[in-house]
């Protein structure tokens, strides 16, 4: 359990005290834009291979049952993360590099981005949550809970960075998109059209999702279905 603590708080450390600070900005004047990507990419995947392998090897403490009726939840929870994980990392949104060229169109919120400007984001905390309700142990906790932490403060982190960057444009991109899925339809700021999303997203992550439910058994030897 101890290497797994390590290797979470080495992750998330990362993220949190190097990507979402002014530190990223002091190392990026030294080294420059490209080299700091690649360092940066080589540390997150080495310390997301280090909480997996740490993961796959902690001990198993219970901390609370894990009910039958809470999979269907679960399931649920996965299957929209897989459309919103897909959604967006085939769109432009506010966490790619192309966020300048869709600031500049006449209507940069459509598609995806009309139910939260950070669908990727919220698709890997859906899907952390998701493996939070299903499990019921320390380790689990710790893996993750750290990733949806990770997720959910990397929205807020990434509209910053994106203020302080593009000021009144991301300021007005802001008032007909909301980091929340569904706030800002809800709130009258938007509309949703699914048509806009493309079919062929929904279908892409439709046989993502029922390939990993198949395979869900095989890989990491129990069912999420009820």
């Amino acid at each position: 359990m101890l290497q797994l603590i390590l290797a979470a708080l080495f992750f998330t450390g990362l993220h949190f005290f190097v990507a979402g600070s002014r530190l990223r900005g002091i190392i990026i004047e030294r080294i420059g834009e490209v080299p700091y990507r690649v360092l940066f990419s080589l540390l997150s995947l080495g310390g997301l291979f280090w909480m997996i392998a740490a993961y796959r090897s902690a001990e198993y403490i219970e901390l609370w049952s894990q009910p039958q009726l809470l999979k269907p939840v679960a399931v649920v929870l996965m299957a929209a993360a897989f459309l919103l994980a897909v959604a967006g990392l085939t769109s432009p949104n506010a966490t790619t590099t192309r966020i300048d060229a869709l600031l500049r169109q006449e209507e940069p919120a459509q598609g995806i981005l009309r139910i939260t400007r950070h669908p990727t984001l919220w698709g890997i905390a859906l899907w952390a949550l998701a493996h939070l309700i299903a499990n019921g142990d320390a380790a689990s906790l710790v893996f993750f809970g750290s990733i949806l932490l990770l997720a959910a403060a990397g929205t807020a982190s990434i509209d910053a960075k994106r203020k302080r960057l593009f000021g009144d444009r991301w300021q007005q991109f802001t008032q007909v998109t909301s980091s929340v899925p569904f706030l800002a339809i809800i709130q009258g700021h938007n509309r949703f059209r699914l048509s806009e999303i493309g079919w062929w997203r929904v279908l892409l992550a439709s046989t993502a999702f029922a390939l990993v439910i198949h395979l869900h058994s095989t890989l990491f030897g129990v069912s999420p279905l009820p």
